[in-house]
């Protein structure tokens, strides 16, 4: 099942919620209900949760997207300087360099530190080629960027030729 992360969407209907628990508190109240001092708790518990769902619609988690990139699975962080992500073996070194710009996205944080005196962030992207009981692990490319600007512009992307050209090698024969 596919949840999205819509949080405009669900803080609307969580308004109209609210909205619908506060008459029925307010209706209790009039016809002297049992039970309406409960659905004043239900009231304040979804102000509470509209309240959160507001916050997080508000872009907590929206990221940009690069054209052109393909989906990728992180496979090792060190949390401090150096990530690894593994892609799939059909990619092309276009599609690799816009990859590695959005996993460089992707992976910043403040709370990353430098380890050994490097302070730049090195993703390294690898795909492994299965053939005949071995597996054959390639890195394709990688990208430095900085651990501290958000923005980097000076992000260096390197794509390993090499690489690519033992890919084909290995994925024809």
């Amino acid at each position: 099942m596919e949840l999205s992360l819509d949080f405009n969407n669900y803080t609307i209907w969580s308004i109209y919620t609210t909205i619908a628990f506060f008459v029925l508190a307010i209706l209790g109240f009039i016809f002297k209900w049992g039970f309406r001092f409960r659905l004043v708790g239900a009231t304040g518990f979804m102000g509470v949760l509209t309240v959160g769902l507001f916050a997080l619609s508000l872009g907590l988690f929206s990221r940009p997207e690069v054209p052109n990139a393909v989906k990728f699975n992180l496979v090792y962080d060190t949390g401090a300087n150096q990530a690894v992500i593994a892609v799939p073996p059909t990619i092309t070194p276009t599609q690799l360099e816009a990859t590695l710009q959005q996993a460089a996205i992707n992976l910043f944080s403040y709370g990353r530190t430098s380890s050994n005196g490097d302070s730049k962030l090195t993703i390294r992207a690898r795909t492994q080629i299965h053939q005949k009981n071995v597996t054959y692990p390639l890195y394709l490319g990688q990208i430095r960027r900085s651990l501290i600007q958000k923005d980097d512009h000076e992000a260096t992307v390197t794509i390993f030729e090499d690489s690519f050209a033992k890919m084909e090698t290995l994925v024809n024969s």
